[in-house]
């Protein structure tokens, strides 16, 4: 699994920073979270593709989170046969979409299927091959949802002197044994999963929270997450501007990711006013809270290491 930034700006595109996007890769499948405006210049950048694009996770109604969207949407309609899209979203997702497609008049060649937040929903948003996404409401200036991607466990660690005590032999057997299987060895033993496997081991986290101040729901997305993408728009020297526009600063986000246990911070969502000489000011602030912090850049990869 890796983590490819598209964007890490806030309000809108500049020429060195796009806004805040993040794409997940795993196994050949895509799933990304906020579409800001021209973000399909940063996929075309890095030659990253979108046939393989199964799902869209929008945080809220904010221009510089959904108005890349239709580009989006428009790219991946060149695709062969690229299959159907859900869009992941706020309370007026679904509207924002259908409305744009019936203004602008383009053709889609692909179904679109809708996932949208309401009053008492669950946790559990969708699941993309298995994984869970789950949705964790923030505290902005207008309704705006935190993303949690959660791997599916995997299997224990297989035991191989166990195996060879009960009679498997190496090959195929061992690979349906990993995979859940009860098997019959040569002499005719059944060997189950649980005679050969240890406890199963948890899958990687990843965590995207932009535009919130600090809260519950932002604790609930970061918790013991392997990495976490969240929102550090503005230095300390601004921090009551942060609070006025429901805003944080690098330092908070550390604070949070701190306090979650979250494993590494990438900071997005910062605010143009600041340059690239700038980011070094919003990365040691929140290193003095939180030492593994990055600021994020237009199209680095993290690659996911598995916890164990």
């Amino acid at each position: 699994m890796e983590c490819v930034i598209l964007g890490a700006g806030g309000m809108m595109p500049m020429p060195l920073r796009m806004t805040t996007s993040v794409l997940v890769r795993r196994e050949g499948r895509m799933l990304m979270f906020d579409a800001g405006e021209g973000i399909q210049i940063s996929l075309k950048r890095g030659g990253l593709g979108i046939a393989s694009l199964d799902a869209v996770a929008i945080s809220h109604l904010h221009a510089d989170h959904v108005l890349g969207l239709p580009g989006v949407m428009m790219f991946r309609a060149q695709c062969e046969d690229p299959g159907p899209l859900t869009i992941i979203g706020p309370p007026g997702i679904e509207r924002f979409v259908r409305h744009t497609i019936a203004d602008l008049r383009y053709h889609l060649s692909y179904e679109l299927d809708f996932v949208e937040w309401s009053e008492g929903c669950d946790d559990a948003a969708w699941s993309w091959n298995g994984h869970e996404i789950t949705w964790h409401r923030l505290r902005h200036s207008t309704f705006c949802l935190g993303y949690r991607l959660e791997e599916a466990n995997r299997p224990g660690k297989f035991d191989l002197e166990k195996a060879a005590d009960l009679g498997v032999p190496s090959g195929p057997l061992f690979g349906r044994l990993q995979n859940g299987e009860e098997i019959t060895t040569p002499e005719g033993r059944v060997v189950r999963p649980n005679n050969v496997l240890g406890e199963s081991r948890r899958g990687r986290i990843v965590t995207f929270a932009t535009d919130t101040q600090p809260c519950d729901g932002l604790n609930q997305a970061c918790k013991n997450a392997d990495i976490a993408f969240v929102e550090g728009m503005f230095t300390d020297q601004h921090k009551t501007e942060a609070l006025e526009k429901k805003h944080m600063t690098a330092a908070q986000a550390a604070r949070a990711a701190l306090d979650s246990g979250v494993k590494k911070l990438v900071l997005v969502h910062i605010s143009p006013r600041y340059t690239t000489a700038d980011e070094s000011i919003l990365r040691d602030e929140a290193r003095a809270v939180f030492k593994n912090t990055e600021v994020g850049r237009g199209l680095d990869v993290y690659k996911i290491p598995l916890p164990d």
